[in-house]
Formats: C-alpha cells, sequence, structure tokens
C-alpha cells in the first residue's frame, strides 16, 4: 500500500510540475528573464554542461524578484586544468544537443553554446525543441529559407519587435555548424546584455 501511495505521488508530482512549466513558459515574462538572467552564463561557464536544455532552469523567487537559475549538474563535466577539451560519452537530451559533440564524443564549451541557442529558440517560439519529427532548429532555418517570417510566442507586448529579432539571429548564431563561427559563451552573455538595453 506505501509503494502504491509513492507511485501515486510521483506520478501527480510529475503532472503538475509539467502543467507548471507549461503554465511558467506561457508568460513572456517568465521567458525573458530566463533569456537575460546572467546567473546562467556564470554557471555555465564553470563546468561543460553537454547542453543547456529547458527543464534545467527554475525561477526562483525570492523578496518579489524572480532569478533564473541553472539546476541539474549530474551530466556537467569539469575539464581538467590547462584542457579546452575532453572526450566523453555522448549523453544529453533530444533536441538540444550539438551535432558537432554527438559525432565526435569531445566536449568543448560550445555545446554549452548550440544547445543554449536551442533554448532561445524554444523560448521566443513558445514551442519546445521538437515536434512533429521537426528540429526547431530546422523549422527556423526553413522557414527562413522559404523568406517566411518566424512566429514569436506568447504575449510578446512588453518586448520590442527589433530586440525579438535580434535575439533570434543570436540564437541562431549560438547554432552555427562549425563551432569557429559560433560566440563564446562570456559574448553571449554581453550580447544579450546590448540586446536588453536595446530601443528597437
Amino acid at each position: 500500500m506505501e509503494l502504491w501511495r509513492k507511485k501515486k505521488a510521483r506520478k501527480c508530482f510529475l503532472k503538475n510540475r509539467s502543467m507548471f512549466l507549461q503554465k511558467l513558459i506561457a508568460d513572456w515574462r517568465n521567458r525573458r528573464k530566463i533569456l537575460t538572467d546572467q546567473e546562467i552564463y556564470k554557471a555555465s561557464g564553470l563546468w561543460r554542461r553537454r547542453e543547456i536544455a529547458y527543464n534545467d532552469i527554475v525561477l526562483s523567487v525570492r523578496n518579489g524578484t524572480a532569478r533564473a537559475k541553472l539546476t541539474d549538474f549530474s551530466l556537467a563535466v569539469t575539464l581538467p586544468e590547462g584542457k579546452s577539451w575532453v572526450e566523453e560519452m555522448v549523453l544529453g537530451t533530444y533536441g538540444y544537443g550539438d551535432p558537432i559533440y554527438a559525432q565526435t564524443g569531445i566536449l568543448t564549451e560550445y555545446p554549452d553554446v548550440f544547445s543554449f541557442g536551442i533554448l532561445m529558440l524554444v523560448l521566443l517560439l513558445g514551442r519546445p525543441a521538437y515536434i512533429n519529427d521537426t528540429m526547431i532548429l530546422d523549422y527556423v532555418r526553413d522557414l527562413q529559407v522559404r523568406g517566411e517570417p518566424v512566429e514569436f510566442g506568447g504575449d510578446s507586448n512588453d518586448i520590442r519587435a527589433g530586440q525579438m529579432n535580434m535575439f533570434l539571429h543570436l540564437a541562431l548564431r549560438c547554432c552555427r555548424k562549425r563551432n569557429e563561427d559560433r560566440p563564446k559563451m562570456i559574448t553571449v552573455a554581453k550580447y544579450i546584455k546590448l540586446i536588453e538595453q536595446a530601443s528597437l
């Protein structure tokens, strides 16, 4: 009987947590907070995470101020001193993984950048990283090739269209095919600060 109660409680928690996350992402202010909170970049700089996925971020409210916090470092790897890469078994969440890391097993700082670009697309469009057999990155690139506009999700009245497009451009830069063409995470943080201050 006790085991049944535990299973039921866990199922209820997972269902409610999922519903809570959907409600959280529906509010553009929460999505914007995740995009612009510098704590994410500070935490990311300490480790090679393999990825930064939506379910790794928690909004905590203290004294009426919301802060985005990076959680679940279970897949994170620390690089040995003086090394810029390490060979690791490929692990991660489908839709967020860096294709270069997936092919080579070489973990550098760039899988963080790629997956953060995917996270930005998820937050901007308000849709999952993978839906109906299509990756969100492929979906956006396909729209651009066809010359169609990208529709941003949710109520985004508190952010200007120019800023949304700047976030989109940065997300796509983070997801470029070659590591050399992607910005470093510290540069991403600087760009986001500039975008936040822009009055376009």
